[in-house]
């Protein structure tokens, strides 16, 4: 995928995970992006060593490109002027955002691999394709399974944590989502897609 790292940018890819800041949210099935990207930290032994521009972020090597990760500050409904505000300032074209985003339509865990689309109701994604002009964005969209019930508040049920039973499957799926990251770098998001969808 060669063709990432060609741009006048020194990063090849800006990998935003969505959620909100503040303890009340850690681990929270709306902040799986914070914990997908906390994988990746991990993973690279890198840090979010950086906090301007409504939000932290710090540089990785994944497949030993630079690649530029990102939480935004701003709280989910206004992710889009952080993730504008680091990919202009780094020169970052939309075409090498990747966004990772909690899907209530998937099953716990699942991992699903999308090049564009609408953001489905996610207003973190909404705000982000506002933001940016358009939906043609990469993204990684982490399932955190359906609401128990068709008249559960949706706010209720995202910004509630996962039960016991669910945290191994989660913990597979930040493993996963640094795999689809590192496939994505080697061999292009079709590959990614492919191999995860």
């Amino acid at each position: 995928m060669a063709f990432l790292f060609n741009s006048g940018s020194k990063y090849g890819l800006l990998i935003a995970g969505l959620g909100n800041p503040g303890i009340e949210y850690d681990n929270t099935r709306h902040n799986v992006g914070f914990s997908a990207v906390d994988k990746i930290l991990e993973k690279t032994g890198g840090t979010l060593n950086k906090n301007k521009f409504k939000a932290k972020f710090g540089e990785v090597k994944i497949n030993g490109k630079r690649v530029l990760v990102m939480k935004p500050l701003t709280y989910m409904n206004l992710s889009g002027e952080a993730v504008r505000a680091v990919a202009d300032y780094y020169k970052i074209p939309t075409e090498k955002v990747l966004i990772i985003s909690d899907d209530v339509s998937l099953p716990v865990g699942k991992i699903r691999i999308k090049r564009q689309g609408s953001a489905g109701g996610h207003n973190g994604l909404k705000s982000i394709f506002e933001d940016l002009g358009t939906e043609d964005i990469m993204r990684i969209k982490i399932g955190v399974g359906e609401k128990p019930a068709p008249d559960y508040d949706l706010v209720k049920w995202v910004l509630g944590r996962f039960e016991e039973k669910d945290r191994g499957l989660m913990e597979k799926a930040y493993e996963d989502v640094y795999s689809a990251v590192d496939t994505l770098i080697k061999s292009g998001i079709d590959a990614a897609m492919n191999k995860f969808n």
